[in-house]
């Protein structure tokens, strides 16, 4: 597994590659129809200052396409990853525009998509784990788009509402199933229910149908059928929200098998050494040994390699499904006035810090691939190093739209960043706030905050009795050297803590921690012959009656490190000093 990218510093040597990488995909347009790439001419001139708010064509509206992809690593795209096959990614990367640093507000299937949905955080919009996850007073970002003459349809998994597959409003065509869904019509159906003649089912329009086909190649019939149906004097958005490559993934027969042979490097922090573990949180070393732990991954005894190579595997189909909306595209004349963003609703962790899955705010779990595609508006074959969050796709639709950004959005359209009508170094995206609200069925990760700011991360974790990190990710992306007891960081600390607290105020000036009912004790197993329980650190044993017992119980400040230097007793003046 290669090093993660500096956040400083993303056309470093690894974009330097990446460049190489994308000039050469012109090469990929041999492949069968199927799956070959669209071929397609220079880009145009970025639009200008005083262009229309409403992007057109032809003097037609822009249509959309936006393609997420589940649980997708940063770097899981043929272009960054040696030997993974994703020619027609790796075609709206070099024909469009790469964004490196995309993040989500909230690592977590619901609240993540929530997210993408309204345009609001996880504190706003309340769906806070894919438990309970109600939908009551939402508004998603389609119904403006419907308003403004859009047609729009919706492909594949919602995950919100505990479970229901029924429609939603904003969409004009309804294709999805209840809450993960499965890959084949047969999987989790006994031979008996097989034999009589049982499948697993979609709700089409609030009708039940029988699933027929492995799930991401059934989702994309039915993106393209809803294409070829609908009233061609009307724009389109098409939402198609694919289960791949979400635990388990399986691969569809024609790509089983395709990586057996792949080398698959694990990232330097996965080996449980002490150097790793320095500085680390003692619920992340704990999480080595459980559901989301790489040495206990889903209860499972599958070597990490492996299953890396079945995630990559099953990306296979989402690749082929990119491949015939291209060429849908193409052979409509529609490739010049289609937007496309093809995007995840997480990271994943490949055994970083020991861990896999996502939900925390280290980088893997983040960090998510972002491309945009857009030949008439969107330059080709550049990489924008700025920071976006799943928070800003909904502002950024809607602006494609000419739609105003509603009064509840919380994030900011980056249609000018991506069009180049802004330079990166004028964008201001202001801090990166991360929450995640600790899950009952997953126990495993506590609440977690984090925010950043000026290449800087700050993390803290609510309810448990545990450190804080702080890390320089511009200059340490592996978030390998915690910095949180540096003294030459306390200003800097003593600000991050300060500007999260302000900025995970919700609408109501709260500071809440939601919560959702408890059933059951959660996927608690951990490996009976794997790690026992972390110890503290080293530095919180001290000996009994010291004067500076009492010490943290005040704000952190030099007088009180200077104190706790000298085993003294420390007590603030009056202006906590």
């Amino acid at each position: 597994m290669k090093n993660l990218p500096s956040r400083k510093s993303p056309l470093g040597a690894r974009m330097k590659k990446l460049a190489l990488a994308l000039a050469g995909t012109a090469a990929i347009a041999s492949l069968p129809l199927s799956t070959a790439p669209v071929q397609a001419q220079s880009a145009a001139p970025a639009a200008q200052a005083g262009a229309q708010p409403v992007r057109t064509v032809n003097g037609k509206p822009m249509n959309m396409i936006f393609v997420l992809v589940d649980d997708l690593r940063f770097d899981a795209m043929g272009f960054l990853t040696p030997g993974l096959n994703t020619p027609n990614i790796d075609y709206l990367a070099s024909h469009g525009t790469y964004f490196p640093n995309a993040v989500v507000t909230s690592s977590l299937c619901s609240p993540s998509r929530a997210t993408i949905l309204t345009g609001q955080t996880a504190r706003n919009h309340g769906v806070i784990d894919n438990t309970n996850s109600s939908e009551k007073g939402l508004t998603f970002f389609p119904s403006y788009l419907q308003q403004a003459g859009y047609q729009t349809g919706f492909f594949g998994k919602w995950h919100m509402g505990d479970a229901n597959a029924d429609p939603r409003p904003g969409f004009d065509r309804w294709v999805s199933f209840q809450g993960q869904g499965t890959y084949f019509p047969t999987e989790r159906l006994s031979p008996e229910e097989i034999a009589a003649g049982k499948r697993q089912q979609l709700n089409v329009d609030g009708v039940e149908v029988n699933r027929q086909k492995y799930i991401t190649t059934e989702l994309t019939d039915y993106a393209l059928d809803w294409l070829k149906e609908r009233d061609t004097k009307q724009p389109f958005f098409l939402y198609l929200s694919h289960k791949a490559v979400h635990s388990d993934p399986t691969p569809e027969e024609s790509h089983k098998g395709e990586y057996a042979d792949l080398a698959v490097d694990l990232p330097e922090s996965w080996a449980d050494t002490p150097r790793n573990n320095e500085g680390k949180p003692m619920w992340v070393r704990n999480q080595r040994n459980s559901w989301h732990g790489a040495d206990f991954p889903y209860h499972t005894d599958e070597p990490l390699p492996e299953y890396i190579r079945r995630y990559y595997e099953t990306l296979g189909s989402v690749d082929d499904s990119l491949g015939r909306i291209l060429t849908y595209l193409r052979k409509n004349k529609l490739d010049r006035s289609t937007m496309i963003v093809f995007y995840s609703d997480n990271g994943f962790l490949f055994g970083d810090h020991g861990l896999i899955d996502k939900r925390n705010a280290y980088e893997p779990s983040v960090r998510v691939p972002m491309v945009v595609w857009a030949p008439e508006i969107v330059p080709e074959g550049k990489t924008v190093p700025n920071l976006v969050r799943n928070l800003d796709l909904a502002p950024t639709f809607l602006d494609l739209a000419g739609v105003a950004e509603p009064e509840q959005m919380e994030g900011k359209s980056f249609l000018s960043l991506a069009e180049g009508r802004t330079a990166p170094e004028n964008w201001n995206a202001g801090d990166f706030v991360y929450e995640y609200y600790w899950d009952w069925q997953f126990p495993q990760t506590p609440t977690t905050f984090a925010i950043e700011r000026d290449g800087w991360k700050y993390i803290q974790y609510h309810g448990i009795w545990d450190t804080e990190e702080l890390y320089n990710v511009a200059q340490d992306p592996e978030e390998l050297h915690n910095r949180i007891e540096d003294p030459a960081q306390l200003d800097r600390k003593n600000e991050l803590r300060a500007a999260l607290y302000a900025d995970l105020a919700n609408q109501r000036g709260k500071h809440d921690i939601p919560y959702t009912q408890r059933a059951s004790k959660g996927l608690v197993l951990r490996h009976k012959d794997g790690h026992r329980a972390a110890d503290f650190p080293s530095e919180w044993y001290a000996e009994p009656n010291l004067p500076g017992k009492m010490n943290d119980l005040y704000p952190d400040t030099e007088a009180k490190i200077e104190a706790d230097r000298k085993g003294e007793r420390y007590v603030p003046d009056r202006r906590g000093h």
